[in-house]
């Protein structure tokens, strides 16, 4: 007996060394208890293989009795533990979690000032994302990774080899392809409990006001002031925070921008577009790479303190980082007098 009962737990250990599963073991272990059975019931006593198995029958029959008792204890108690909390895949509607959902967001789930209630409102919320390239990129990657529930990202352009020195959520695989779908390929790729809406155009007057309606907080990650100023207009007519990022070489820079609020719009800081040459696009003046995803990553985390109201939000204030030098720094904004968009101080 002892000669079988080693061999199963040599048989039991190399299963568990080449990573045999679970099932398979058992099954090698109900082949050798079967040959056992086999022989003490098919041979003579006093045969060899008989007496080196046990001699008798009655010793494995019990242990056998014991381990199919076992097992379906184990079943039993597995079926029990499904009935009581169910495994769900698939994202649930509204503001209820899958047990997926609740392990992905647990860190934040424990932080004090998200919890349970602003995991919640991440999952209702509807942001739209103004440009899928360098701010964009991290922007997108990070909301789709906290459980936004609604993520839009409008943009006309394709995915360009020179885009991939920063534009990380792009892929080389990825060249030639509409950077919005490009986008929503990714973020989907990581997290399936999202819903990305692809917009491949640039955002202009006939669809902004549309558009924006259908969402309740908009990013403004785009390199040119015609699509700023736009925006700008656009959210202060509708009462929505507009969370905007602007990068130069080594020096990034964020706001939150919400008359709504009692905060200054973009054009009362920037009234008119600066001349030509004057404020040169990254393909004109570079930038360094990593750099637009501290400044879009800081814009994600805007945006989630602006869902859930935690801490304090950026506005009527800049926040300006120097990569170059490691600097950072905050400068006071203030609404304009007399502003065409938001009509100054009220």
């Amino acid at each position: 007996m002892l000669l079988v009962l080693g061999g199963a737990a040599i048989l039991w250990g190399l299963g568990l060394a080449m990573g045999v599963s679970r099932q398979a073991r058992i099954a090698l272990l109900a082949v050798l208890f079967l040959f056992v059975m086999l022989a003490q019931f098919a041979l003579p006593d006093g045969h060899p293989v008989r007496m080196a198995t046990g001699q008798s029958p009655a010793l494995w029959l019990l242990i056998g009795g014991f381990a199919a008792l076992a097992m379906a204890y184990g079943r039993i108690v597995t079926w029990l533990k499904s009935r009581a909390r169910p495994e769900v895949a698939a994202p649930k509607p509204g503001g209820t979690f899958s047990e997926t959902e609740l392990d992905r967001y647990a860190r934040h789930i424990v932080l004090r000032e998200l919890g349970g209630p602003g995991q919640k409102k991440l999952k209702k919320a509807r942001v739209l994302v103004i440009g899928a390239g360098g701010l964009g990129a991290p922007a997108l990657q990070y909301l789709a990774a906290a459980g936004v529930g609604t993520i839009g990202v409008i943009d006309d352009d394709v995915v360009e080899n020179a885009n991939l020195q920063r534009q990380v959520i792009h892929r080389d695989a990825d060249i030639g392809l509409p950077k919005v779908f490009s986008a929503k390929m990714a973020m989907e790729a990581q997290n399936p409990n999202v819903v990305v809406r692809p917009y491949h155009r640039r955002l202009s007057e006939d669809v902004a006001d549309a558009l924006f309606a259908d969402y309740d907080l908009i990013l403004d990650g785009t390199d040119n002031f015609v699509t700023r100023y736009l925006s700008n207009r656009v959210a202060v007519a509708q009462g929505k925070p507009l969370v905007s990022g602007a990068l130069a070489q080594w020096e990034g820079q964020l706001s939150v921008f919400h008359p709504a609020d009692h905060g200054p719009c973009y054009q009362c800081i920037f009234p008119e577009a600066p001349a030509p040459g004057l404020a040169p696009s990254c393909s004109e003046a570079g930038v360094i790479g990593p750099l637009p995803g501290v400044v879009g990553a800081m814009m994600a985390v805007e945006t989630i303190k602006l869902i859930t109201g935690a801490g304090a939000a950026l506005k009527g204030e800049m926040l300006i980082y120097d990569a170059l030098y490691g600097e950072s720094r905050k400068i006071r904004l203030t609404r304009r007098e007399g502003c065409p968009a938001c009509g100054g101080p009220s």
